[in-house]
């Protein structure tokens, strides 16, 4: 059998959480499956065009503009068009958007499995037009789809709810995370590297993108530092990047001062030193499926601090662990009360 997977930039190391879920999902995969042959449809410009295989997982440099939803579209076309003239027998097709094109892939007689990671209408960045379109990609994924997977369990109640006819072939299955691979150097070693010190940090690990809510950790970091000496002052780190052409990933950048750093994309090895020395997680998001970042940040025992979208609260942690999002007096409260229960 094989499954050609599209809706995503590629795999790996690209940015994203789709993107984590299916570098750590796919291999595992083809180790317990080896009959089936897996290949993931990539975005060309986000990806190494000489690897054509990764864990087992074949890799396929796709055709793909570079513009926000023409994006996800295009190249999803692109894949099912390549999924049925390579002889696949199914498509696995993520996020709503690249839905729109389960009816087709149905017509061209692949089957198809959709994974929901979110309610990615209810962004920030998308006009009238592109939420219209996302609602559509919901409603034709989850009519066309042989099986749809979601991500969290409130997601997979609501779309239970929403499409009672279809509700027998809805499931949930959680994102989950792996133990971060091992530095090759210390801790202390990476710590000074980017001149932190263990415990005298705060950490946010997304993408620089409206929905992560990081304007507003910013503006609420400044002010829960007002008042404090320099040997008293915190460092606010954020591990993540943006697009080069985006004007909001540029006006966060433009925040940047000694004490709030931006590292770009940081490398896995190196994330988990961060994680493991941080004195606190701060995840303040609008949007999320099931929040990967916030998972790794658990498993690495760091603790956290997250928005109370319905997401971040299908984690299940205690009332503590959450604060209003958007609310940039309650979050500087929050953050100047230095709570650190895990």
């Amino acid at each position: 059998m094989k499954v050609c997977v599209t809706g995503l930039r590629g795999i790996p190391g690209v940015m994203g959480g789709v993107e984590t879920h299916c570098e750590e999902l796919l291999p595992r995969i083809a180790a317990l499956e080896p009959e089936i042959e897996i290949e993931v449809c990539c975005r060309a410009p986000y990806v190494d065009p000489a690897m054509t295989s990764f864990r087992h997982v074949a890799l396929t440099p796709l055709y793909s503009p570079t513009g926000r939803i023409s994006e996800a579209l295009v190249s999803t076309l692109v894949g099912i068009l390549h999924a049925r003239r390579g002889g696949a027998d199914a498509v696995h097709i993520h996020a709503v958007g690249p839905a729109l094109f389960a009816p087709l892939a149905r017509l061209l007689g692949l089957r198809v499995l959709l994974t929901h990671h979110g309610a990615d209408y209810d962004r920030e960045k998308w006009g009238r037009g592109a939420k219209l379109m996302l609602k559509l990609g919901e409603w034709l994924g989850l009519r066309s789809a042989d099986r749809v997977v979601c991500v969290s369990p409130s997601l997979a109640a609501r779309m239970k709810a929403r499409y009672p006819a279809r509700a027998d072939r809805v499931e949930f299955i959680p994102n989950g995370v792996s133990t971060m691979p091992p530095s090759p150097q210390d801790d202390g070693d990476v710590l000074a590297e980017l001149d932190l010190i263990a415990g005298g940090y705060i950490l946010c690990v997304a993408r620089l993108v409206p929905e992560k809510g990081i304007h507003t950790l910013v503006e609420a970091f400044r002010r829960s530092e007002e008042g404090n000496s320099d040997a008293r002052r915190r460092t606010l780190v954020i591990a993540g990047a943006g697009r080069e052409d985006d004007r909001y990933a540029q006006d966060l950048l433009a925040m940047a001062e000694p004490h709030i750093r931006f590292l770009g994309m940081v490398p896995r090895s190196r994330l988990g030193v961060l994680l493991r020395n941080a004195a606190l997680f701060v995840l303040p998001s609008f949007h999320e499926g099931l929040p990967i970042a916030a998972l790794e940040a658990l498993a690495c025992g760091c603790p956290v601090l997250l928005s109370d979208i319905q997401p971040n609260l299908d984690l299940g942690l205690a009332p503590a662990r959450y604060f209003p999002v958007g609310d940039v007096a309650a979050l500087a409260a929050r953050l100047r009360a230095d709570e650190a229960a895990p």
